[in-house]
């Protein structure tokens, strides 16, 4: 080869060289953008989300909130990768999870706090290595997360506590009202607790006591609610529940002490819940579709993942936020907003001993 063919021979490597370098540069460009169908480099493709639930002693996570936000991501991304797992009421395990996830190269958590104090350091070890947290269900107040989700909470006490007391108006109620709350260390818990005082101080009732249920535990608030109908008896004419794990273990209070349950709230629309309702032993609940959450988190972590910066449509505790109203379910809607719409099916609420109940009801 003579001394012209070797420097043509030359450039031509150094340009194939530098097609390639130019090539892998245009491909990572796209890892920040390409919308919501998959069009960003292989690394936002593969990424990993972490989604860390609270507790046990509420169903819905297992049942719901998982399953719901893995499909979403699905659909989003079919190759990105969903690390569940769930707290059992330890904030020090759900720290670990956390510190975990981070360890495996997540590029966004979805964070439903046991302790939203101790949340903090989870938030703030996150946001050090460039990873986004979107507080769900619950907020983080102490270190502001990138996103909170959310149905309203505040406006979840106050309507299933108005929802009572209006009842109890009607019938003539007379006595006081026994308030029943969430974990002392979640804050929304805080917001539900609230939203009830705003409607029970001046409602005329008066609050025979109240009770912060520890990690929402129904046995917890069975054992309190025992010991107030000791002291009270028929004085009480109602129960604030904060949430349907709270309020069935209030009316599981009331039925070991064989007396008559007064009317119990509830929040979440468990299955349970929903068969309390039926059977006539709890008053109401909150329906607040974990669908709807679980897929604008979805939503929201994905624009995370891509490099993006969603906007907040709310701002709570200086985080940008997505606040959604609820429905109040009782008697006389709990056909049309769960069944009818599909949210529960007939076939799993009405069998044995709620068949009657639903067949009075016309839920089938």
């Amino acid at each position: 080869m003579n001394r012209a063919q070797m420097r043509t021979s030359a450039f031509a490597a150094v340009a194939v060289l530098a097609g390639s370098v130019l090539a892998a540069c245009g491909s990572g460009s796209g890892s920040t953008g390409g919308g919501t169908t998959g069009g960003g480099s292989g690394a936002v493709q593969n990424a990993k989300v972490a989604f860390l639930m609270p507790d046990l002693a509420s169903t819905r996570y297992e049942l719901a909130d998982k399953p719901l936000f893995e499909a979403k991501m699905k659909q989003l991304c079919p190759t990105c990768q969903v690390i569940y797992q769930n707290a059992d009421s330890d904030a020090a395990k759900q720290q670990q999870q956390a510190n975990s996830a981070l360890a495996q190269g997540v590029k966004a958590i979805v964070l439903d706090p046991v302790d939203s104090a101790a949340a903090a350091t989870i938030v703030k070890t996150a946001q050090s290595q460039q990873v986004a947290v979107i507080a769900y269900d619950r907020p983080i107040p102490a270190t502001p997360a990138d996103y909170y989700i959310s149905f309203d909470n505040e406006k979840i006490g106050s309507m299933i506590a108005q929802s009572l007391v209006d009842h109890l108006k009607k019938e003539n109620a007379k006595g006081g009202i026994l308030q029943v709350n969430g974990s002392p260390t979640d804050a929304a818990a805080g917001l539900i607790k609230k939203g009830i005082h705003s409607a029970v101080a001046p409602s005329g009732f008066k609050l025979l006591a109240e009770y912060d249920t520890p990690d929402w535990q129904p046995e917890k608030a069975q054992t309190w609610v025992s010991g107030q109908i000791t002291q009270f008896k028929d004085q009480i004419v109602g129960v604030v529940a904060a949430n349907d794990g709270t309020g069935g273990g209030s009316i599981a209070a009331f039925k070991a002490a064989g007396v008559k349950v007064p009317p119990v709230t509830g929040n979440d629309a468990e299955l349970a819940a929903a068969q309390r309702i039926i059977a006539g032993d709890q008053y109401n609940t909150i329906s607040k579709p974990i669908k709807i959450v679980a897929e604008a988190s979805a939503n929201v972590a994905w624009e995370f993942m891509q490099g993006k910066k969603p906007a907040g449509k709310a701002t709570l505790y200086n985080t940008p936020s997505e606040l959604f109203v609820p429905t109040v379910v009782t008697k006389e809607n709990i056909k049309e907003v769960l069944f009818d719409s599909g949210i529960m099916k007939a076939a799993e609420a009405c069998a044995g001993e709620y068949a009657k109940g639903c067949a009075e009801l016309g839920i089938k």
